[in-house]
């Protein structure tokens, strides 16, 4: 469970590390908008206080921290389930990854009230309205990495 504990920390620190990188020291929270590549890429500050693209996002405070809690459960669970499954290094990674990226979110709703999403991506005439950011990001390549991995083992 090494290779899941080391890559669980690797996220979590990029993410927080950008977070407060860009929303506090490039000051996007007051900015708002920063054009890094336009029309491409841009920081664009958005609160997520509801799940993904914002659902369910109202300011209650039993939502706030049933989306702390949430992660928190499901990141013992899947820590569990990877380390029952056996040595599979490509599995500990991909948990590592949803693990790092759902504490980093956690994390954001406990210390800002809300997820702190910046990145925004646009191509191709296609204006992207939302934003995302690097916990997001490893919690889809964590999920998908366990869809892949898991499994695998025949009955005997």
């Amino acid at each position: 469970m090494r290779i899941a504990l080391w890559t669980t920390l690797a996220i979590l620190i990029l993410d927080q590390a950008l977070k407060w990188g860009v929303v506090v020291g490039l000051d996007l929270r007051n900015e708002l908008l920063i054009d890094v590549w336009p029309p491409f890429f841009t920081l664009t500050m958005a609160w997520n206080r509801g799940v993904n693209f914002g659902l369910f996002a109202d300011d209650s405070t039993w939502l706030r921290w049933a989306l702390v809690i949430l992660p928190i459960v499901v990141s013992v669970w899947v820590w569990r389930w990877v380390r029952r499954d056996g040595p599979n290094p490509a599995l500990q990674v991909a948990a590592g990854f949803l693990i790092g990226g759902a504490l980093g979110n956690a994390i954001d709703r406990v210390v800002w009230g809300a997820v702190a999403d910046f990145l925004n991506v646009t191509c191709c005439g296609f204006r992207n309205p939302w934003a995302f950011n690097v916990a997001d990001i490893a919690i889809f390549i964590g999920a998908f990495g366990l869809i892949v991995t898991a499994g695998g083992k025949k009955a005997s």
